[in-house]
């Protein structure tokens, strides 16, 4: 099975390499730019994680 069929793989990919940047020889609009962007791909894995269900987060408080 190739790895870029796995769910969340692309998400993964860019996350990484936009932490991977150097954010020190970038402007500070490009940082900001780069901050918001982890920032969203940070919120989107959070919910696109199989772990994280309402099912799960009901059974817990249970």
């Amino acid at each position: 099975m190739d790895p870029r069929d796995t769910p969340g793989y692309r998400l993964h990919r860019a996350l990484n390499n936009l932490t991977s940047i150097d954010g020190e020889q970038l402007e500070s609009v490009d940082r900001e730019r780069i901050s918001t962007a982890t920032t969203l791909l940070e919120q989107v894995e959070l919910l696109t994680r199989p772990d994280t269900t309402a099912d799960g987060d009901a059974n817990e408080e249970s």
